[in-house]
């Protein structure tokens, strides 16, 4: 692969265009209300929180994002393109297990290494120069671009036999599973950034002609494919390349995608497989997709939490390049909905793994949160374009929520491991993973965390907005003049920051400075959450070291001056642990707290508590101690030591005895930032704190099931939850862990226990796992308890009654005394779905 790659880059660069660095002015206006700051003119410090995210994404994720697409075949798919572009009588198998939407770790990951360019422009990879080796993987993708501009590997690379979820001709299946569209969003989203950092065109060359393609095949025309993507963010990706070329047709078909977005046509002939039109390309209609009803007509998050993610952000867009005061209701009303009712502590959205979507209205449940790394990076896009339409510090304080909590969590501290999920509790089921064979959540990593240096400034006529804080140094252009401000400060840490007029030819400007919601007794800009320990918190801004008081506009402290080099703003934003209750509606988080200091919301974690986490209970007034603390993590290239704030407070666990009689001890409770969790190994995590008797669960005594030896047929990390002696409230109850077999169907798995001494059983009970309709596993056909005897052969046991099957209880059998050290449980899968278990237990 390495010598493909090499020589088509040899041939194929040489044709590479190259364009002066693009119009800093064009880039800093683009057509929003407030004007968005490029990332190529922000500088963050090295050491500092985010510039150690961006290290560690030099060192570690994009290489580790281009070695994988070069593993796994990525690059390959372009090549094997080319070749049949050049000889249609080559073709290439495309290879079961592989997805279409493939093509996008290149172009994300490409992404994140422009923008990583800009911090480290001669960043390393391979023993050569990081921007030479983009320049070739950049000329492989081009090489796999029809000559219309059409550029597709899952359907190029062999025509007649394109990828099963391909259709058998171009935008048959774009509603359903082919991608094209998302596919083309991400290569635009990429290209503009390459062009943005590097000034070349090739990339943008690539994605300027396969939107075009779109253009001239996709709309409501004669002889065009009228349909929308499947997965959103082409909406986005043509948006960006509006705003990079001026070329009006892209923000035109964005709008096309989502004004056609849930329109039916009474025509539309309904088959076994679903809608078609008379030309016979598919619809989709439904929640899923968000394509129930018009897109203006909508009023809640509902589907798929990135595709709804995406979407929204394209929809916000629109409403701020054209004004368009249906989208400017629609969007707004959305994401009230988001904030009010659907939104995790940690800026996470999507309840449910079912459909990997947004649940009801304040479902939030933590142990089965489905949280997705990539939603909650949906959730910065949506609120930073929100505020790019209206100017209000309520986005930023929720995209300040999701950039420390809800996405960095989902990247490991040294930038190697991922998860997909962001649970708000474990019992030890849940790990990062070095990589996934569905790498969407990795490879967008690796594109957002270096873009993080375009979220700190913004500018509107007068108006210099500071929205993050961070040491850096920004080079900005207020009314057509330079400035340059330099920021330092220990942000998250402490809320200090300074901030000097480097350079200036400004003159007058109105610096406008984030108070943070958190700050000011907001924990979100609604009322889902809210402090509970009457604190209030203060801040204060000095000039040149003299006090100003300005009333608050919109979440914003403005200072008005005529600015000259030198001039110090310091900012002081007081800040304190602070205790968070939910909304009553939201039933998971009854009788518990959240901990959050600052904008970091905390954990408790396994390593830190020598106890049971989930028989713990906070104090009625807890008081909290801060410690600066650090965390050492083992890693490819060695130990690495992280630095955080931990916290300590007084808690107490409550326990039953051997007898049953319920007994209390002290304890210290030891706290460390979310993001922070799952470093060194698995176990139990909360977030949401018991602080009520209801909502914590006494350790109960162990029982004959807890003490044995477990093994399975099918180890997993949930095996844990077998005989954890935790059970559901009902059989919808995912707040508790459960143990499944999906994916497999049909067949025969087994659990046993090795009990430590030869005992006397004479029953057995199991409640199983069922999370149907919607998803894969049901209760099982049948099963059965053998135990092994004296000879150590394995025996049925003589049941006294029927093994019964039933959702949503204790199924229990009872059967003649044995007395073994050794006991079996088979189950009989269902022929056509899975079969789990939240409990097994013998007596």
């Amino acid at each position: 692969m390495k010598k493909n790659l090499a020589t088509l880059a040899v041939l194929l660069m040489a044709s590479a265009s190259v364009a002066a660095q693009p119009n800093s002015k064009q880039l800093s206006s683009g057509g929003y209300p407030v004007n968005p700051v490029p990332f190529t003119h922000v500088h963050i410090a090295e050491g500092t929180f985010w510039g150690q995210r961006l290290q560690a994404s030099q060192d570690i994720t994009i290489p580790l994002a281009f070695s994988k697409s070069e593993e796994t075949g990525r690059y390959t798919n372009f090549s094997n393109a080319a070749q049949h572009i050049k000889d249609a009588s080559k073709t290439f198998e495309v290879k079961k297990g592989t997805y279409s939407f493939d093509d996008t770790d290149p172009y994300k990951t490409i992404e994140g290494a422009s923008y990583l360019l800009q911090t480290y422009p001669n960043a390393k990879f391979k023993g050569g120069r990081l921007d030479k080796y983009v320049d070739s993987v950049v000329a492989v993708i081009a090489s796999g671009q029809e000559p219309d501009g059409y550029l597709y590997t899952s359907r190029t690379q062999n025509p007649q036999h394109p990828h099963e979820w391909a259709g058998s001709k171009r935008w048959e299946r774009v509603e359903d599973l082919s991608h094209e569209f998302y596919n083309l969003g991400h290569l635009c989203e990429a290209a503009v950034a390459h062009y943005y950092a590097t000034g070349k065109k090739n990339f943008l060359d690539v994605a300027i002609k396969y939107a075009d393609c779109v253009c001239r095949e996709v709309g409501d025309k004669p002889g065009q494919a009228s349909v929308v993507p499947g997965h959103q963010i082409a909406e986005m990706g043509l948006a960006k390349l509006y705003i990079a070329t001026g070329d009006k047709k892209y923000l035109e078909q964005a709008k096309f995608f989502l004004d056609k977005r849930g329109k039916k046509d009474p025509n539309w002939k309904r088959t076994r497989d679903g809608l078609y039109d008379k030309d016979g390309y598919y619809h989709s209609m439904g929640d899923y997709s968000q394509s129930h009803k018009p897109v203006i007509e909508q009023d809640e998050a509902v589907g798929h939490a990135v595709r709804a993610g995406y979407m929204y952000a394209g929809m916000a867009d629109i409403a701020a390049l054209t004004g368009d005061k249906d989208y400017i209701k629609a969007i707004d009303a959305i994401w009230d909905n988001i904030v009010t009712k659907k939104y995790y502590i940690t800026g996470g959205v999507g309840a449910t793994a079912s459909g990997e979507a947004f649940g009801a209205n304040y479902e939030l449940p933590n142990m089965s949160a489905y949280c997705e790394t990539c939603a909650a990076i949906a959730q910065v896009y949506l609120n930073y374009r929100l505020f790019l339409l209206h100017g209000e510090s309520k986005y930023y304080d929720a995209l300040e929520r999701s950039l420390y909590n809800g996405v960095i969590s989902g990247v490991s501290l040294d930038g190697g491991r991922f998860f997909y999920p962001n649970p708000l509790e474990s019992m030890g089921q849940h790990q990062r993973q070095a990589w996934f064979g569905c790498a969407c959540c990795p490879s967008n990593i690796a594109r957002f965390i270096p873009s993080i240096p375009g979220y700190f400034y913004q500018t509107k006529d007068n108006d210099v907005y500071v929205n993050l804080y961070c040491s850096n140094t920004a080079d900005l252009t207020v009314n057509g003049k330079k400035l340059t401000l330099k920021q330092e400060t220990g942000y998250p840490w402490n809320g200090n920051i300074n901030i000097t007029v480097d350079k200036t030819s400004a003159g007058q400007f109105n610096m406008r400075l984030r108070i943070p919601g958190w700050v000011r007794g907001k924990v979100v800009p609604s009322d889902l959450y809210s402090y509970a320990d009457n604190k209030q918190l203060s801040y204060s801004v000095t000039v040149n070291g003299t006090p100003v008081e300005a009333e608050l506009k919109d979440g914003y402290f403005g200072i008005d001056r005529k600015w000259k080099k030198g001039d110090k703003v310091v900012l002081h934003l007081d800040m304190q642990p602070r205790i968070v209750t939910a909304l009553e509606n939201v039933e998971a988080d009854r009788g518990r707290v959240a901990v959050e200091r600052g904008p970091i919301v905390y954990c408790a974690e396994f390593p830190d508590n020598n106890f049971d986490l989930g028989a713990m209970m906070l104090c009625q007034k807890p008081q909290f101690e801060m410690k600066e603390s650090s965390m050492t993590i083992k890693a490819d290239d060695g130990q690495h030591t992280y630095q955080f704030n931990g916290l300590t407070t007084a808690a107490q666990t409550l326990n039953y005895d051997e007898k049953g009689h319920l007994t209390v001890k002290d304890v210290t409770l030891n706290l460390i930032p979310y993001y922070a969790w799952n470093h060194r190994g698995s176990g139990r995590m909360l977030v949401w704190l018991p602080y009520e008797l209801r909502s914590t669960s006494p350790a109960k005594p162990a029982t004959i099931a807890s003490k044995s030896r477990l093994t399975v047929s099918t180890r997993t990390a949930a095996v844990s939850a077998i005989n954890d002696r935790l059970l559901p409230k009902n059989a919808n109850d995912k707040s508790v862990p459960y143990y499944h077999w999906w994916p497999k169907q049909g067949g025969t798995e087994w659990l046993q226990y090795e009990l430590p001494t030869a005992t006397q059983l004479s029953s057995s009970s199991v409640y199983w796992y069922d999370d149907g309709p919607w998803g894969g596993c049901r209760v099982p056909k049948a099963w059965r308890i053998l135990y092994k005897d004296e000879a150590g052969q394995w025996q049925p046991v003589k049941n006294k009654d029927e093994y019964v099957v039933r959702k949503g209880n204790l199924n229990t059998v009872h059967f003649e005394p044995v007395t073994t050290k050794t006991i079996r449980m088979e189950v009989d899968l269902p022929d056509d779905n899975s079969a789990g278990l939240f409990e097994w237990e013998v007596e």
